[in-house]
């Protein structure tokens, strides 16, 4: 499975990357409407920004498919999340911005929807939970980071401009409130904009494994990107979207999350 990355790391935090990737295989990518409107949702550089997880000892999983063919992050029943609110399915037909990704007639029909949940959800999650489950034999309890990103402005999605930062703890069901409060706290110090349980709750994998009682606390971090990257003013275009990654821009960024994760190892080791 080459396009399922996995560190393995002994501290009681696990870090999830399940919309980085941008792989599309050529069967599926021969059926979409635009390879750049394929990618265009992607968490940019969401797994860059993180790389120094691995040196506090945390354990990264990564998923290099793009989230157009599946989304590792969606109920598997294809239930939504935000029941009344716009959104995309688990298999996505269309973009954030509601563009058609596929030609007419070729979305996938529930029997490829089937073939794909078995390729690449369902190793995805066993990988998860093969790793909680390592890290919860040696730890008391552990912390399962779901690593993020958004544009600014997605006015189909939300109003306005997103916080800079966006905690998501599906109402605080999915993690102790210390924990919520240790995070918070670390963001807050950075100077960055947040909100707690916004728009963006915690999505599928936030809300299936949360389960504080038995010592496994989830939690979401969305990032607007334009914290850490540079967005176009107005809507995206292929030649400006996505801008390359910029370490200069994104040092600050770093600063807070590198606070955040030790925020989130600090509790767990309590």
């Amino acid at each position: 499975m080459d396009w399922l990355e996995v560190t393995r790391g002994e501290a009681p935090l696990l870090v999830s990357f399940p919309h980085t990737g941008t792989d599309i295989p050529a069967d599926i990518e021969a059926r979409l409407t635009s390879p750049w409107l394929a990618r265009k949702d992607a968490d940019w550089w969401i797994h860059r920004l993180y790389d120094f997880a691995a040196e506090l000892g945390a354990t990264l999983v990564r998923t290099r498919i793009s989230r157009t063919v599946i989304d590792v992050n969606r109920d598997p029943s294809g239930a939504s999340l935000y029941p009344g609110q716009a959104t995309t399915e688990l298999c996505p037909t269309t973009t954030f911005d509601g563009e058609p990704l596929y030609l007419e007639g070729q979305a996938p029909d529930e029997a490829e929807i089937a073939q794909r949940r078995a390729t690449w959800f369902e190793p995805y999650h066993q990988m998860l939970s093969a790793e909680l489950a390592r890290l919860r034999a040696r730890h008391g309890r552990v912390v399962l980071y779901e690593a993020h990103s958004i544009r600014s402005h997605v006015p189909r999605l939300f109003d306005g401009e997103l916080p800079n930062i966006n905690i998501g703890t599906n109402s605080g069901a999915s993690c102790d409130p210390v924990l919520t409060d240790a995070v918070e706290r670390a963001c807050d110090a950075s100077g960055f904009s947040r909100v707690t349980d916004g728009r963006f709750k915690g999505g599928w994998t936030t809300r299936h494994y949360g389960r504080p009682d038995d010592g496994v606390h989830a939690i979401q971090m969305e990032l607007a990107c334009r914290g850490y990257m540079d967005e176009p003013a107005g809507p995206p275009t292929p030649e400006a979207w996505p801008a390359p990654y910029d370490p200069d821009r994104a040092r600050f960024m770093r600063g807070a999350l590198t606070h955040v994760l030790n925020a989130c190892l600090d509790f767990a080791s309590q």
